[in-house]
């Protein structure tokens, strides 16, 4: 490690967090600047048009969708029919990162889909080992990459030689997991720190994760919505008029909705199945610890076939996976969308939305994912 770089970290002035979220200020602290007074939101066509003409998705908001009332009832049924499900993902990889990781284990959540399963691994460690692991929620950008300052105050909270564990909901094309690595890897040439760049999350359809409770493309509930899941956050947002050099990303923290708000609700389905999964939990975390799954990245397969098949120019207008279809509905101009086969039950929430926006559904046979969101080319790129 460098001598440099070491007091550097030390050093480095950064901004103490201040409360956000409405979880438990003992399940997560959130590494992110309060920018609930700004006015950032853009509509949904707007915004599309900005991001599809060059302006970065993380200098704007898009409008929280408001779920109806229909929809909020899926939510909680999807909720009912999964939660041992999720609870089984969350204790395997729980289990992986007790056996792989030091004791002085510090769990950090990708915001902002990460934090809803850092919490749910942080309870579960708790609940399991006895073990109340640090977890703290920080911004990682595609195009910008990782918060320095939060990986730096965490450091300096926990020692340079804390082990962070990085954690996310789900894998979509793996463009986040990419971010990771090259986060880890300037971390690494700029202060001699080395990282582990290893990407715990629950679901990993797109094969690019060593740590995961499955390669399922099934709907985790929390994906269902957005900030009402998520601590009532929104999306993190990087501006430099907004951001100073010793401040956090940014982020909007909803209050006016604790009344709607389901974060806890999420949590609270889930954890009272922890202890029946547990035993099942060990035997598919050993198995996976014995013989270490392969991360092939089969997914990006997957999407250079459709943007052949419906000549799409750019990578970043095709979302696949159950999580990343859904954000795609909730939030961007949506153009079609793909599904392996009509009756997959995992996909009942994905075919509510589309009828809603009036968004087509296409079968295209073979996919590595359950579906996959494409977002409307604005400049011509298809028809």
């Amino acid at each position: 490690m460098k001598g440099t770089g070491i007091e550097e970290i030390l050093n480095r002035r950064i901004a103490s967090p201040v409360p956000l979220g409405s979880y438990p200020s003992s399940d997560v602290t959130f590494l992110l600047k309060d920018l609930s007074a700004v006015t950032l939101e853009r509509g949904t066509a707007e915004r599309e048009e900005a991001i599809q003409s060059g302006t970065h998705y993380s200098e704007m908001l898009p409008v929280e969708y408001q779920p109806t009332e229909q929809y909020i009832e899926l939510f909680h049924e999807t909720l009912q029919q999964s939660a041992e499900k999720v609870a089984l993902a969350v204790a395997v990889v729980s289990e992986m990162i007790v056996a792989q990781r030091k004791p002085n284990c510090v769990l950090v959540s990708l915001a902002r889909a990460g934090t809803p399963i850092g919490v749910l691994i942080k309870r579960y460690i708790a609940e399991r080992y006895g073990r109340d692991l640090p977890h703290y929620s920080i911004s990682i950008i595609r195009g910008k990459g990782i918060d320095e300052n939060a990986i730096l105050y965490m450091l300096q909270q926990h020692g340079l030689d804390a082990d962070l564990q990085f954690i996310d909901g789900w894998t979509g094309k793996g463009a986040i997991r990419q971010v990771l690595i090259e986060a880890c890897n300037s971390l690494d040439k700029k202060y001699g720190i080395r990282l582990n760049d290893d990407l715990a999350v629950l679901a990993d359809p797109g094969n690019c994760s060593g740590t995961f409770g499955t390669r399922e493309d099934y709907l985790i509930p929390s994906a269902c919505l957005n900030s009402t899941v998520s601590g009532l956050m929104s999306r993190t947002v990087l501006r430099d008029d907004l951001i100073g050099p010793e401040e956090f990303h940014g982020a909007k923290f909803y209050k006016d909705w604790l009344d709607t708000d389901l974060s806890n609700v999420f949590i609270e389905a889930i954890c009272p199945y922890f202890p029946s999964v547990t035993e099942e939990a060990l035997k598919i975390a050993d198995e996976m610890l014995k013989s270490p799954p392969e991360i092939t990245w089969a997914g990006l397969r997957d999407i250079k076939s459709i943007q052949e098949t419906f000549g799409i120019a750019d990578i970043n207008l095709v979302k696949p996976g159950v999580g990343e279809t859904t954000r795609v509905l909730l939030r961007r101009v949506p153009w079609k969308i793909l599904v392996d086969t009509m009756d997959n039950p995992n996909l009942r929430h994905i075919l509510l939305l589309a009828e809603d926006r009036g968004v087509p559904v296409e079968v295209f046979p073979g996919l590595t994912y359950s579906c996959c969101g494409i977002i409307k080319p604005l400049k011509g790129e298809s028809e």
